[in-house]
């Protein structure tokens, strides 16, 4: 009887914690009907809620709520995105922002299904929410130019905090304060807004941890490095394998023609040690030594919460920030192709191959008698030879689209090998899929990229630079015909298991993703803003 009058009690108690909730709910909408737009988020904080109350007073599980803020490039929405809905899952309301520009641009990709103005869609992801909301950067779209870097820059670091800043008192002023930002390069200042108010943070890095230790020891000058009066230095660093100067980042070469560009990339670790969190979008039994050998040198601890692709994600989760409109059309055409009989052809979605390289490589592509899907812009198909695109559209070989679904073409049982530009998004979706390489970089981390792909991970072949068409031909038959080609597919195939058993219940990374959202919800339990938000201490020792 004593137990049966202490549940009373408790669900006494649980229905006054929870009167205040909905009185609260109810006089929200009343003041604002169009508050009836956010009814998922409010179903989520009532669900939430009714769950919280079950427990035992005093351990009532405060609400989360992490804005995730991304610089407005696909190659850096796209592992912030995913990053976004895995800590969704957990059961937090996730915000995902990047510039109203670009959220204009998703939206009209996605048909709508993704607002960009004072609607906000929401999604259930998981235990959790995930829902969008763009800010202005103050760029005009009229303006063709306005995604040139120094302007888009200029723009960002000029109007962005402020903008950040209203979203952030927006989300209070709605009943959902944030309790923690989460930004990827290029945004160094979203640290700063987070730390004006109170708001723990963390920083995604979009590339390996290999192509961070590099840029960390350069840029606190804790090794040498190739310079004007040593060009030809090999570079030493705890974790990786000598690194020649071909295997660098291009960025940090005396000859770098985008000076510009290492200022940008640079910038992030004057402001680092601001983000309670550095997570790596890798994992760690990919780069076990270099893991080991930044967390040895204080004060980062670069954590592994990748690979984000969306390879092994539900179907439910799904949920896309396409800048393009991808070629879903090209699935049914690998439909119609035998096992392992098709070269993906990609350099991204910044890079622009040369007419001459693009001469080269489809003339090499053609002649390997492999069927083909290339990605490539439609204002570059003028660059191919001379009645190139009608003849293979007569063959029916090859297939040309502006923008694919990548990971599913990957995926796909047709595709043999990618001829790939080495990007780290691109690097990690094919380990994820199991498939080789054929290496063509061309820029800044897509050089270590290249080298760690085909000399460390043993899954691919240098394309030379630049290429003639025999250079095709020959890099195309090592990766698709032959003991080398089958030994690159088993360690391919090998790398694969391991990197969806990372992002699996109980993987590694998974585990790494949920300590994050438990240090954010005990940081909030234990008065949120009015508790110090730790931050990485900056001591690091400099070379003179």
């Amino acid at each position: 009887m004593a137990s049966n009058g202490h549940d009373n009690i408790q669900r006494i108690n649980s229905s006054i914690e929870l009167f205040p909730i909905t009185v609260s709910i109810l006089e929200r909408i009343k003041r604002s009907p169009s508050s009836l737009l956010d009814l998922p988020i409010i179903f989520h904080t009532l669900v939430e809620s009714l769950n919280l109350c079950g427990r035992k007073m005093g351990e009532a599980e405060p609400l989360l709520h992490f804005l995730f803020v991304s610089f407005p490039a696909q190659g850096h929405v796209n592992p912030l995105l995913r990053l976004a809905k895995r800590v969704a899952a957990k059961g937090p309301l996730v915000t995902f922002s990047t510039t109203l520009d670009s959220g204009r641009r998703i939206r009209a990709v996605a048909n709508g299904s993704v607002t960009s103005d004072a609607e906000t869609d929401s999604f259930p992801v998981g235990r959790g929410l995930l829902r969008f909301e763009f800010f202005d950067h103050g760029a005009d779209p009229s303006d063709p130019n306005r995604d040139e870097l120094n302007k888009l820059m200029f723009l960002l670091d000029s109007n962005g905090p402020g903008a950040i800043a209203d979203l952030i008192r927006r989300q209070s002023d709605a009943g959902r304060p944030v309790s923690c930002v989460v930004n990827n390069p290029f945004l160094p200042w979203v640290l700063d807004v987070a730390a004006d108010f109170s708001i723990p943070s963390a920083v995604l890095w979009v590339q390996s941890c290999a192509v961070f230790s590099t840029y960390f020891h350069y840029h606190h000058r804790l090794a040498d490095f190739p310079n004007e009066q040593n060009p030809n230095v090999t570079v030493h660093l705890p974790g990786l394998p000598p690194l020649r100067p071909e295997d660098l980042p291009n960025f940090l070469m005396p000859s770098n023609p985008y000076k510009p560009l290492i200022k940008v990339i640079l910038a992030q670790f004057q402001n680092m040690c601001k983000a309670r969190w550095v997570f790596a979008n890798s994992f760690e039994e990919l780069e076990r030594d270099t893991f080991k050998a930044m967390a040895e040198l204080t004060p980062v601890n670069v954590i592994p919460v990748g690979p984000l692709v969306d390879a092994g994600e539900p179907q439910e989760i799904k949920i896309k920030a396409d800048l393009w409109k991808p070629a879903d059309h090209c699935l049914d055409w690998l439909d119609k192709r035998q096992p392992r009989s098709v070269v993906y052809v990609s350099a991204g979605s910044i890079v622009m191959l040369a007419a001459d390289e693009m001469q080269e490589l489809a003339f090499g592509l053609r002649n390997s008698g492999r069927p083909f899907i290339w990605v490539m812009r439609d204002n570059l198909r003028e660059q191919l030879p001379e009645g190139f695109e009608k003849e293979i559209a007569r063959e029916g070989r090859g297939l040309l689209v502006e923008w694919s679904p990548q990971e599913m073409v990957l995926a796909h049982p047709a595709i043999s090998c990618f001829v790939s530009h080495c990007g780290w998004n691109s690097t990690l979706e094919l380990i994820a899929a199991g498939v080789p390489v054929v290496a063509y970089p061309q820029w800044g981390d897509q050089i270590p990229d290249a080298k760690f792909l085909c000399d460390v991970y043993g899954v691919g072949v240098r394309l030379p630079s630049p290429p003639s068409r025999a250079d095709v031909e020959r890099c195309l038959a090592l990766a698709t015909d032959g003991p080398q080609a089958d030994a690159m597919r088993r360690r391919a195939e090998e790398w694969r298991n391991v990197a969806l058993a990372s992002v699996a219940p109980g993987g590694s990374s998974n585990r790494n993703i949920e300590r994050f959202v438990d240090e954010i919800r005990k940081w909030v339990a234990n008065g949120g803003a009015s508790a110090p938000a730790e931050a990485l201490d900056c001591g690091i020792p400099v070379r003179a």
